[in-house]
């Protein structure tokens, strides 16, 4: 009998795990979420790092074998820290790297957020960090702001696998989607291959969190998935014109669409509540570990997302009806989404560089 996770992939669906530490993968965890739970992805952040790296003890001996090498910038330490977990990672999911011919199968790792308005910088490490990655299942992570999706169009043109993070609306998603666009036109003119993959991140329950306190009762958690929903429906107009025929006949893969926070912060909602209600072929659902599990043990869905784009309109029409600027709000969360992850960030590396005074 299936679990409800792997009925989600029989759907067409990828469930990509929000969570990384060393335990888990020494452990035999994610081998058992890979065997078991359908997990065929990866992604990290500098949240997630943080919580992984600077609570524990758990990588003091990998300090001390980087510093032993050389390796002294708290930064470049984080990063090498990190490389070991994916690079484990990325092995457990290299099967279905294989078997999906690149499509699924990816680990992420994050470009530091405090590089989210500087385009140059952020393009230049993206290059650095997949070299030294080491392994094709990589995806670089790049904020979705408008610095970052030039650094995305540069990096996936230079032939680098992209995540883009830190989406929220729908004009987001289809800004982000023009840049891919061209940097497969640029591929293409200059006669390179335009096997190049990249997913867009659009977070989801966020959403929710920032706009139910504003609303009435019978509106709460509707912003968040009807804002899916409109980039849902512009995901599949945008797979269906001669543009992307044009591309994919010459050997493009698609940017696949991929929902983010997808975890209930109300606890008056089902756990698997975003889960459930975001089941669609040809996108990828990143959960952490507890959303994991409770879908795994208990989740269920009735039917499948439907590309819906005025039904979603309306939703989202009723919402700026009871006074929410939507478009404003998709701006703040992305901009708070960005100081948050910097913030985290440079907690993650002024710890690591604690631990290192004190050994």
């Amino acid at each position: 009998m299936t679990n409800a996770t792997e009925r989600l992939h029989t759907a067409g669906q990828s469930i990509w795990l929000d969570s990384i530490n060393r335990v888990m993968v020494t452990s035999g965890t994610l081998a058992r979420y890979v065997n078991e739970l359908a997990v065929t992805g990866l992604t990290s952040n500098p949240t997630i790092l943080g919580h992984a790296m600077a609570a524990s003890h758990d990588y003091d001996e990998s300090l001390r074998r980087q510093l032993g090498e050389g390796v002294t910038d708290a930064q470049d330490l984080v990063y090498a820290l990190a490389f070991e977990d994916l690079g484990a990672a990325a092995s457990l999911l290299r099967r279905a790297w294989e078997e999906s011919s690149g499509v699924d199968g990816y680990v992420s790792v994050e470009v530091p957020p405090d590089l989210a308005y500087d385009a140059p910088a952020t393009a230049a490490l993206a290059r650095r960090l997949h070299d030294e990655a080491g392994f094709p299942n990589l995806l670089v992570k790049i904020p979705g702001t408008p610095e970052g999706l030039t650094a995305m169009e540069e990096t996936v043109a230079a032939g680098i696998g992209v995540n883009v993070t830190l989406l929220f609306s729908d004009a987001q998603y289809l800004q982000t989607a023009e840049a891919y666009l061209r940097a497969l036109e640029r591929r293409l003119a200059a006669g390179q291959d335009l096997d190049v993959a990249s997913v867009v991140s659009v977070f989801v329950s966020r959403w929710d969190k920032a706009a139910d306190p504003l609303l009435p009762a019978h509106l709460h958690a509707t912003l968040g998935l009807a804002m899916a929903k409109k980039a849902y429906a512009s995901y599949r107009n945008l797979l269906s014109g001669e543009r992307w025929a044009a591309l994919a006949a010459a050997g493009a893969r698609p940017q696949r669409l991929l929902w983010a926070s997808t975890s209930a912060k109300d606890p008056g909602l089902r756990d698997d509540h975003y889960v459930a209600k975001l089941v669609a072929p040809d996108t990828v659902d990143t959960v952490p570990e507890k959303t994991l599990l409770a879908f795994a043990d208990h989740g269920s869905f009735d039917a499948l997302l439907e590309a819906d784009y005025a039904g979603a309109e309306a939703q989202v029409a009723a919402v700026a009806a009871a006074g929410v600027d939507v478009d404003t709000l998709a701006e703040s969360l992305q901009r708070q989404g960005s100081m948050a992850f910097s913030a985290d960030w440079a907690a993650l590396v002024e710890a690591i560089g604690a631990k290192v005074a004190g050994m």
